[in-house]
């Protein structure tokens, strides 16, 4: 992993590792309606992280789509989780990534897809997106 130096950072600004990220806090509640495909949609546009090299935040909005296979993922657990990134030094596409692994980790979907769009800093924009199953794909 890249290892920024902290001498760019204005005195003050602190910024956390990985383990600030918290997939403990996920809640699920059973699908009532196993065999029938229901995609559900979920989007938020308060989804912050920093920048570990400057310690600049990072604003974006985080779309998940899945389709369930016994378990709904439980929006307020998932509120607390996203809330666990506001610190956390992790580079965009990394984030996209770890989201992803957590969610399919907890909710075991038969199919997921994760978007962050990122608000535009210094005049580019930045969309990641990274998806799990369908294709026979080993479970993160």
């Amino acid at each position: 992993m890249f290892e920024a130096s902290t001498d760019v950072r204005p005195r003050g600004v602190v910024v956390q590792g990985y383990e600030a990220i918290d997939p403990a806090v996920l809640e699920t509640f059973p699908y009532e309606y196993p065999g029938r495909d229901v995609a559900v949609d979920i989007d938020t546009d308060e989804f912050t992280a920093v920048c570990p090299w400057s310690g600049l935040p990072d604003f974006g909005r985080v779309a998940i789509r899945y389709l369930p296979g016994k378990k709904i993922l439980e929006l307020r657990s998932l509120k607390y989780y996203l809330l666990s990134f506001r610190n956390v030094g992790i580079y965009q596409e990394h984030a996209v990534n770890r989201i992803l692994e957590d969610l399919v980790r907890v909710v075991e979907p038969q199919w997921m897809e994760v978007t962050l769009d990122y608000k535009i800093r210094g005049g580019i924009h930045t969309v990641c997106k990274v998806s799990w199953g369908g294709s026979g794909r080993a479970r993160p």
